[in-house]
């Protein structure tokens, strides 16, 4: 697969990826290398990475527990004085080896270690490949607040090779396919409509349905690369998706939710106010919550569950001047942003679910 060009930076693909890597580190005269991982990448996905890397330098492999709760400041200060310790210095380069959470909490301690150190992605999960690892969005959680704390600042190179699939669990690649739905849904009909029917999808040709989830990605975040406008597309179920998220992570009463469980169901209960804003038909909105519900088991919620998720709405950070922002439909594979909503219309979109 060729090369997709981002905005000072390149996202490469396969084991052409990893030639391109290795002539990277060495054009560049580092004088070490950093690779963070976590206890599942350490395991599944480092013996698989580190025949590739062709290099001399130092390499040093810093490993942090896996999940959502590890992404915070407390880990980062970890890292910060690992780096130290070490003698990490400004020509040092950092490599992320992992999910969703090692491209964050990786990229926000490259961007802020002595001012900020060049870091790459090299995302393992689905969900990393299509979404975190690109874009430049780095960060970590507030409490229970998603990515509070962060900076925009792009890698030197993404690098996404599939193979590191197979040792996914199916809920992880379900959480993953969030993000390719959403792409569709907001961009692009036809590529939506290849999801049409899931059981049919030809897994041997996966490798072009992340290609192109990739390259939807990349043309709207070149488009707007600090969020101002259109870039706030991606938000697109993540409203709601976030706040039940936040809600499910601090609730010991609840299952913790994996992140495209979150956003399946905030793009189910969007759709449903775009339905009621007339941005898309009830036929578009039953398509859209039918084909989502065939992936994703529902989750279940009592109505004591509904103010504490609708006051975790006010710290959305596409909110400006007090009020709550979305990203809604406007017809399938178009989106219009800026999109207000009561929480009357969020009650009725909570009802519908629970259908």
């Amino acid at each position: 697969m060729q090369p997709i060009q981002s905005i000072g930076y390149p996202i490469n693909f396969g084991e052409k990826g990893y030639e391109l890597l290795s002539n990277f580190i060495e054009e560049n005269y580092y004088s070490n290398i950093f690779i963070i991982v976590d206890d599942k990448t350490n395991e599944f996905c480092l013996p698989r990475f580190l025949p590739f890397l062709a290099t001399e330098k130092t390499i040093e492999i810093i490993e942090i527990a896996s999940g959502e709760c590890e992404k915070n400041i407390t880990t980062c200060v970890e890292i910060w004085n690992i780096l130290t310790e070490l003698g990490a210095d400004r020509k040092s380069l950092l490599i992320n080896l992992g999910g969703g959470v090692i491209s964050d909490i990786g990229g926000f301690i490259a961007s802020t270690f002595k001012r900020g150190i060049d870091f790459i992605n090299i995302p393992t999960t689905l969900l990393a490949m299509v979404d975190a690892s690109i874009g430049g969005k780095n960060g970590v959680d507030l409490g229970n607040l998603k990515n509070q704390i962060g900076v925009i600042n792009v890698p030197k190179m993404v690098l996404i090779d599939s193979n590191y699939l197979e040792t996914l669990p199916q809920a992880e690649m379900r959480s993953g396919l969030a993000e390719m739905l959403k792409h569709g849904l907001i961009f692009d009909k036809i590529y939506w409509n290849q999801f049409s029917d899931l059981k049919a999808i030809d897994f041997a040709d996966f490798d072009a349905l992340i290609y192109r989830s990739v390259a939807i990605k990349n043309e709207i975040v070149m488009q707007d690369p600090t969020e101002n406008g259109i870039r706030k597309a991606l938000n697109f179920g993540h409203t709601l998706g976030h706040a039940i998220e936040s809600y499910f992570l601090e609730n010991d009463t609840k299952k913790t939710l994996l992140h495209g469980e979150a956003i399946a169901i905030g793009m189910i209960l969007e759709s449903h106010i775009s339905m009621q804003k007339n941005l898309i038909s009830k036929a578009e909105y039953i398509e859209i919550k039918n084909n989502i519900k065939s992936v994703f088991e529902p989750v279940i919620f009592e109505k004591k569950d509904l103010q504490p998720i609708l006051d975790l709405l006010i710290h959305d950070k596409k909110n400006e001047y007090g009020k709550i922002q979305f990203a809604l439909l406007d017809g399938i594979g178009k989106i219009a942003i800026n999109q207000h909503a009561d929480n009357e219309m969020i009650n009725a979109a909570f009802e519908d679910y629970k259908t």
